[in-house]
């Protein structure tokens, strides 16, 4: 990594992926049976659906998308069956906006009046997760579901490398593959909006280097934003919680989410919040209200 990603080649393989995973019969085109070279789409057939030449097609496939249109781009994104999410990835992969270097690198602040929302919602684990999955801030029960982040060195509180890395958090999330497909399809979307972040690239450097699964994962080029959804966790002391989880983009900073999670109530995992809740350091080694500035 040379301290950016490479903008065409991640719209090259962007799309070459995508193209790849639709069978012509999807698309009510023929499938001409075993007599195919490629999976999925062929290119020509892909031009045909979006309504272009193939040899227009053919230049934006291989990263050239200047000057390219936002209607060729909706054209391509519906024929290739784009979810809203990997529509907006296409977009900040063809046409990026104009960013200032030092807006990549500047520090993330936790304004104080969401510190504060952190201590009042003290019945359910809550965090603010910011640029390239890092945590920014949590109150006690987030410490007490996931783990004390206070301990960690400031640059290992990240969600990609904890889930990675940290053997713990294989055994944390039931789930584990899904949320190790989350953790990298949510950072891809981080890639595409700021392909220019040297922080970012030494992230997905190190975690291609040290996981096979990152590996795998991340060169499927998978895209998806972070919204709602449920989790079964598994804490060491008390036992297996189904939780819902809720995130809240922040309007005057969309590089920020405040995350929370809770369970049903009187279900038995809204019993385990509650001995968390009851137990507080006991449950978690001690931690207090913390702020990362990244």
């Amino acid at each position: 990594m040379d301290g950016q990603l490479d903008r065409r080649a991640e719209l090259s393989e962007f799309l070459r992926t995508r193209r790849a995973r639709l069978k012509p019969e999807e698309v009510g085109l023929p499938s001409f049976g075993r007599h195919r070279r490629v999976p999925g789409l062929r290119r020509e057939e892909l031009a045909q659906l979006a309504g272009m030449s193939v040899a227009y097609y053919t230049r934006l496939e291989q990263g050239n998308g200047r000057n390219v249109s936002a209607e060729v781009l909706d054209a391509i994104a519906g024929a290739l069956r784009l979810s809203d999410a990997e529509h907006a990835h296409l977009l900040d992969l063809a046409k990026p906006k104009r960013q200032k270097r030092k807006s990549v690198a500047r520090t993330q602040q936790v304004r104080v009046a969401l510190l504060q929302l952190l201590e009042t919602v003290d019945t359910v684990p809550a965090y603010v997760s910011g640029r390239r999955t890092d945590i920014l801030a949590w109150n006690r029960m987030a410490a007490s579901l996931f783990g004390d982040w206070g301990r960690l060195p400031l640059g290992e509180r990240n969600w990609s490398r904890l889930v990675f890395l940290d053997p713990e958090y294989r055994d944390r999330f039931v789930d584990w593959e899904q949320k190790a497909s989350d953790m990298v399809s949510w950072l891809r979307m981080d890639a595409g909006r700021h392909p220019d972040d040297p922080r970012l690239s030494a992230l997905v450097g190190e975690l291609s280097v040290k996981s096979e699964e990152f590996r795998r994962l991340w060169a499927e080029h998978d895209v998806k934003e972070k919204s709602h959804g449920v989790k079964r966790m598994r804490h060491p002391l008390v036992g297996d919680l189904t939780l819902s989880f809720e995130t809240f983009r922040l309007v005057d900073d969309p590089d920020q989410s405040f995350v929370t999670y809770h369970a049903e109530p009187g279900s038995p995992s809204a019993e385990a919040l509650r001995l968390l809740a009851s137990w507080g350091t006991d449950a978690a080694a001690p931690s207090t209200l913390t702020e990362r500035r990244a």
